[in-house]
């Protein structure tokens, strides 16, 4: 049962998002910057509120508070490094430096990526049911939006729709065997799966603060800025929902 539902919501969380990428791109240049700017918003409170009020506090209760906060942090200055050696980016702006020096290497970023995705999903579905939908909520969010960048930047860079779409789905299905990896071989070793969580939560807060947040803050306006704060606590309110209608 878990793992047909880790490999379910492992599937709806990559080509599932590279579809619903691909559905958004048929509207005009104008409408796809309103909801691609709606989705950043909901998508910021979905990581915040999946790292903050389901990840971190598992994880504390199956191991030692001091530890698992000590792993959020270095995880924050792993991630920091990482996007500093442009093998993670999460740039929603096809202008970005990183994201115009080469497709191939967007694809690359995306699969490994992925890949941490499929362990968050399965690691949480391992915990609980609960946390495990709960997660794969906050994967998809944020997962839409930046793969509609990823088609923008690849599309710029010469690539039909086609192979575009094709490129982006392969790299997508990394995530299954990340699952898989961590369903089959983490389970026995159960002691992992809190610092799996703890660096999984550190993964979603520095997407949400370093690279989501500086984004909505580049579109200015009361009515955007209102907008943007209202689906930010939507996003954080989707979570504490599922959060608290569980009794595990």
């Amino acid at each position: 049962m878990v793992l047909l539902l880790i490999i379910t919501f492992s599937f709806l969380g990559s080509v599932g998002s590279v579809i619903g990428a691909a559905l958004i791109l048929v509207f005009s240049e104008i409408k796809r910057r309103t909801i691609i700017s709606s989705l950043v918003s909901y998508a910021t409170g979905t990581l915040l509120g999946a790292a903050f009020l389901g990840m971190i506090p598992k994880a504390i209760e199956h191991g030692r508070t001091q530890s698992i906060l000590a792993t959020v942090l270095m995880g924050i200055v792993l991630f920091f490094l990482l996007e500093k050696l442009v093998i993670m980016r999460h740039c929603h702006d096809s202008a970005c430096e990183v994201h115009s020096a080469a497709g191939p290497l967007i694809l690359i970023g995306d699969a490994l990526h992925n890949f941490v995705d499929g362990l968050v999903i399965a690691a949480a579905f391992l915990i609980n049911i609960p946390l495990g939908v709960t997660t794969s909520f906050a994967v998809i969010a944020h997962e839409v939006p930046q793969e509609i960048g990823d088609f923008a930047i690849l599309l710029e860079g010469g690539y039909s729709k086609q192979k575009a779409f094709l490129y982006n789905v392969l790299s997508s299905l990394a995530t299954l065997p990340g699952a898989l990896i961590c369903y089959f071989f983490l389970k026995a070793v159960e002691g992992a799966i809190p610092y799996i969580l703890a660096i999984s939560a550190a993964s979603f807060i520095y997407i949400a603060m370093a690279d989501l947040i500086p984004e909505l803050h580049k579109r200015l306006g009361v009515k955007t800025s209102v907008r943007q704060f209202v689906l930010l606590i939507l996003g954080i309110g989707t979570i504490l929902f599922f959060s608290l209608n569980h009794n595990n």
